[in-house]
């Protein structure tokens, strides 16, 4: 079974190698299987890569290889684009303008696997992924979740001894674990029948079982280890040292002079070190180099292959870096640079600036090093480039003219790619520097920042401090004002946003005025105006700000004046068609200006939001998924997952769980726009999964957000927020919180006074929010009214939103049939609503009015109705709560405790608990005895 040129065979493994081809077979809904290979060096990882390729080639897969460089600051996607190069694929380089990002080179890298395939299944061979750069982790996550539209497996393998601590691909590997189609395998040492058989197999049957005993001690069963111990067996070397170094440094040693060389200067290299600079780097004639290498690959310490050399294994370099002098150790990377430097084309900054380090001499490694961070910035991997900007600050001595600016590059960087503390961290040391830039600078600069960072209060006062500054000009005054002005329509505060932009477009008018903060400004105006005082007049503003965009060509201006238009008509005016066309046309525009890793995702999540209001979830659906192939990150991410998350909870899916958890973790503070929302829908998950107390818990919070003037915002908590409470109190598993209820009347009752203030679009929405608090709050004092909840629901059908009009249908039949009232009406309410949920694919919904439905025997289609339930109290189940009605039903057609959670969208532990208390009321014993009683009722 070994392949080609590995005389050693395959032994133990066979199981292993049908499992993983098997699972690489298997693919996931996104087209895409995953088998990540772990272990210790040696164990054979490798191997299994090269047999798992060739039997998957045999099978008619297409097959791309890469590796990992262990030089801590690889250029980003190395292996990937390593491998597509070995296929004669080269990758365009991307456009100049960074501000697509990393999602459009994602998109590209998928498109030339794509195009690869052919239709075929595409096998990705990736080794030492331990050493991974970010964008090759990312592009991992974004191909096997399916985002790239390609039938890719991934093989790659893993040193576990390398991912200790907070190795980022520890997480990256526990957010794939998630994925039904990824597996991670540990592999393990042979045992010792098998090392005894790949013993003899390399040395001979007749190696006594003793001799192969030891090898197995000595090598505790890794596979290379005795696979070398075994050859030292065969060759007549007995009794070698007792460590792995001892045994390589002895086979070194006998390798012939030129050979010996060889081997420790590939060591010394990045591999793969091609043929060309490997005989700069020894220069020996062409022959004599060719048959040392021809030795050493004999020898088993190289592979050849068209790209260069390697070492067989790592460990090689391992051993013999102990080995040399600090004196060989810095000749050996000099003579390095020195060969690439002399190499003809385009230089190669990445390794130029690893050896020049490694020669100790930090003065020649600079220049790389920058030009490596520069390149990386133009492959969008900003943070490859961060590490490449810290690293020259770190080269780069504290009284050298160029550290201010390799500061601002620095921060900058830092910034990008997420980290944000650092990017403060950096930007504090360059406002120390004598040189600094300007003082208002720093304040902009800081609050950019800041505001990324989740500080958004910390962000408001450096806005403020550039405002009142008296260093700063005009037009950084204008700058200042209108992205305060941004920052507080983010964070809800109207009001605040029509000053700041007020005095945004004054400054911004002077001859020196920016057009982009010209539009920035206008736009906040805008919003603030319509969601305030007067829509048309607010419009008419952003309306205008969309035009000055157009005319500049600028894509910030163009996407900034789009988002706040869309979003407008969408929310807040309820103008919910025409926002969707506006989103997606702005999206069409920006894409086509490279745009589509920002404003062009916004804009889809805008459409997606508009689209499931009216209830248009199918499609919704499928414009998240367009724009989650981009990739997007920060707020960016933010506006997509929440946008998903809303999609999911409506139609029940519990992954909803883990893209709050994201959205929580990148906010790490934030704006009401997105603080509320999350919150709002985490209640709405913890409901339908029976998590009350949880649901209360994510209200409550979200109230201490006092500063808002979103009043559709506070709406939707509050309702939430009184459906958690009467929820509670309906199924019996958490008494009402009194104290909770009256802070959430508190906000009801402010809603009320400040609606009268908002305009009319804006009134009409937030009225339909009081009336659902007012329904709910009726079901908290036990006097479900269907008058109330039929007031919702002509509330809800004007704004032409069929889930809260489905929602208040739902409960306007509920109420009559306890009332026993207009029987005749609840049915038709009921069935319209489940009609409703249906279409819209609203699972949890439409189990919920089933299940009212069940309990009125109401059938919910057709003309057919059941006779009526007697009344509770009459069955002999008055002591159960309607939720262990629920689930004693599920009990007495046969179903699991998790078959129950699964229909009722509940935990397991939680049905556990039910069955409990149904137990104990009925005292019965068994799961049959409590069946029988029910049926007997029924």
């Amino acid at each position: 079974m070994a392949c080609e040129g590995d005389d050693a065979p395959l032994v133990g493994r066979s199981d292993i190698l049908t499992s993983i081809q098997a699972d690489l077979l298997t693919a996931g809904p996104g087209g895409t299987a995953a088998v990540f290979v772990t272990g210790e060096s040696g164990v054979g990882k490798s191997r299994l890569l090269l047999e798992t390729a060739h039997a998957m080639r045999m099978g008619g897969a297409a097959v791309l290889s890469g590796a990992c460089l262990d030089i801590g600051d690889a250029s980003p996607l190395h292996p990937v684009l390593q491998a597509l190069r070995q296929a004669g694929v080269q990758p365009a380089p991307g456009p100049a303008d960074p501000s697509d990002g990393a999602g459009a080179l994602l998109e590209r890298v998928s498109g030339e696997l794509r195009t690869l395939a052919r239709g075929r299944r595409l096998l990705l061979v990736l080794d030492d992924l331990q050493w991974a750069d970010r964008s090759t982790r990312q592009l991992l996550l974004y191909l096997l979740a399916g985002l790239g539209d390609v039938n890719l497996s991934v093989l790659a393998a893993v040193r576990s001894e390398s991912l200790h601590g907070a190795h980022p691909l520890r997480r990256v590997l526990a957010e794939l674990r998630r994925l039904r189609s990824v597996r991670v395998l540990d592999l393990a040492p042979l045992d010792v029948d098998a090392t005894v058989e790949l013993v003899r197999a390399i040395a001979g049957a007749e190696v006594p079982t003793e001799d192969a005993g030891s090898v197995f001690k000595r090598s505790g069963g890794n596979p290379f280890v005795a696979e070398e111990l075994a050859r030292d067996l065969r060759d007549g070397r007995v009794e070698l040292s007792d460590t792995l170094r001892e045994i390589f440094l002895s086979r070194v040693d006998e390798l012939p002079q030129h050979a010996h060389d060889v081997v420790h200067a590939v060591a010394a290299g990045v591999a793969p070190v091609e043929h060309s600079l490997l005989a700069r780097v020894l220069p020996l004639p062409e022959a004599e180099l060719i048959e040392a290498v021809r030795a050493a690959v004999a020898h088993r310490f190289l592979t050849s292959a068209a790209d260069g050399y390697r070492l067989r294994h790592q460990v090689v370099a391992e051993v013999l870096a102990h080995e040399v002098l600090p004196a060989e150790h810095a000749a050996r990377h000099r003579r390095y640079a020195e060969a690439l430097e002399a190499l003809p084309g385009d230089l190669d900054h990445t390794r130029l600036a690893h050896h020049w380090q490694q020669a100790g001499e930090p003065e020649r490694a600079l220049p790389s090093v920058v030009a490596a961070a520069r390149a990386a910035e133009r492959l969008y991997g900003y943070a490859e480039a961060h590490r490449y900007w810290a690293l020259a600050l770190d080269l780069a001595p504290d009284d050298s003219a160029e550290r201010t600016d390799l500061l601002s590059h620095a921060a900058e960087a830092a910034h990008r790619c997420g980290e944000h503390q650092r990017a403060l961290t950096t930007l504090e040391q360059l406002a120390a520097r004598p040189d600094s830039p300007g003082v208002c600078e720093i304040h902009l600069r800081r609050a950019r920042y800041l505001a990324a960072a989740g500080r958004t209060a910390t962000a408001e006062v450096e806005y403020e401090r550039a405002l009142a500054a008296p260093e700063c000009s005009p037009a950084e005054k204008a700058s200042a004002a209108a992205n305060l002005a941004e920052l507080l329509v983010h964070l809800g505060r109207y009001a605040d946003a029509g000053e700041r932009a007020r005095d945004a477009l004054e400054l911004a008018e002077r001859p020196d005025g920016s057009t982009a903060d010209l539009v920035r400004a206008s736009a906040a105006l805008g919003f603030s105006l319509a969601f305030r005082e007067d829509p048309d007049a607010g419009l008419a503003v952003i309306r205008q700000a969309v035009e000055i965009a157009e005319r500049s060509k600028h894509p910030d201006e163009i996407g900034c004046a789009y988002l706040h238009l869309a979003e407008l008509l969408t929310n807040p005016l309820n103008n919910i068609e025409e926002g969707v066309l506006v989103a997606r046309r702005g999206a069409e525009r920006l894409a086509a200006m490279g745009q589509g890793r920002t404003y062009q995702t916004r804009l889809l999540a805008i459409a997606a939001n508009g689209l499931f209001r009216v209830g248009q979830w199918a499609e919704a659906g499928q414009v998240l998924d367009d724009a989650m192939r981009h990739r997007p990150s920060g707020a960016d991410a933010v506006e997509i997952l929440l946008a998903r998350c809303r999609l999911w909870v409506g139609f029940g899916d519990v992954r909803a769980d883990r893209d709050l958890d994201a959205v929580a973790t990148i906010l790490a503070g934030g704006g009401a726009r997105h603080v509320l929302p999350m919150l709002t829908l985490r209640a709405g998950l913890a409901m339908w999964q029976g998590r009350h107390a949880d649901a209360r818990a994510a209200v409550q919070r979200g109230l201490t957000e006092t500063r808002s003037d979103d009043l559709v915002l506070l709406g939707v908590l509050a309702w939430h927020g009184l459906r958690a409470e009467a929820e509670a109190q309906a199924g019996g598993e958490v008494p009402v919180d009194e104290g909770a209820v009256r802070r959430l009347q508190a906000v009801v009752e402010r809603m009320a006074r400040g609606v009268g203030n908002a305009a009319p679009p804006v009134r009409a929405v937030v009225d339909g929010y009081v009336d659902l608090c007012a329904a709910e709050l009726s079901r908290i004092e036990q006097r479900n009214d269907p008058a109330l909840w039929a007031r919702a629901v002509q509330a809800w059908d004007r704004r032409k939103q069929p889930y809260p009009a489905a929602y208040s249908r739902l409960r306007q039949a509920e109420a009559s049939f306890a009332r026993r009232t207009r029987r005749t009406a609840a049915t038709v309410a009921l069935r319209e609503a489940y009609e409703t949920a249906r279409a819209m694919g609203a699972k949890p919904f439409a189990a919920e009015i089933t299940q009212v439905a069940t309990r009125a025997r109401v059938a919910l289609t057709g003309d057919v109705e059941l006779t009526a339930v007697p009344v509770r109290g009459d069955d002999g189940l008055g002591m159960l709560t309607e939720r262990e009605r629920e689930v004693l039903a599920a009990v007495a057609e046969g179903l699991t405790n998790r078959e129950i959670g699964q229909a009722l969208f509940i935990s397991e532990r939680t049905v556990g608990v039910h069955v409990g208390h149904i137990f104990d009321k009925l005292q019965v014993r068994t799961r049959v005895q409590a069946s029988r009683v029910y049926l007997q009722a029924a």
